[in-house]
């Protein structure tokens, strides 16, 4: 599953950054590296960026750059439906 597909207040932890090279450069510029747990701080439903935390830090992402990073729910409670 990716980061565009997980629920408000949900930690996951960040498996793969499946974009190109700028895309890559830019997630990585912010923080968000594999094996890093991120949380979900808010999810604009109407297609707005997505707040997120990683390091103590909120960063606000892009949809369609956020469906680039692979996440990993552990306990598989974080889907949104």
């Amino acid at each position: 599953m990716t980061l565009d597909q997980i629920d408000k207040g949900c930690e996951v932890e960040i498996k793969d950054l499946s974009g190109g090279h700028e895309s890559t450069r830019k997630l990585l510029s912010m923080g968000l590296y594999p094996g890093e747990r991120v949380r979900v701080v808010r999810d604009s439903s109407l297609g707005g960026p997505i707040l997120v935390e990683v390091c103590g830090n909120q960063v606000a992402i892009g949809r369609g750059i956020a469906s680039k990073v692979v996440v990993e729910d552990e306990r598989d409670k974080c889907r949104i439906p």
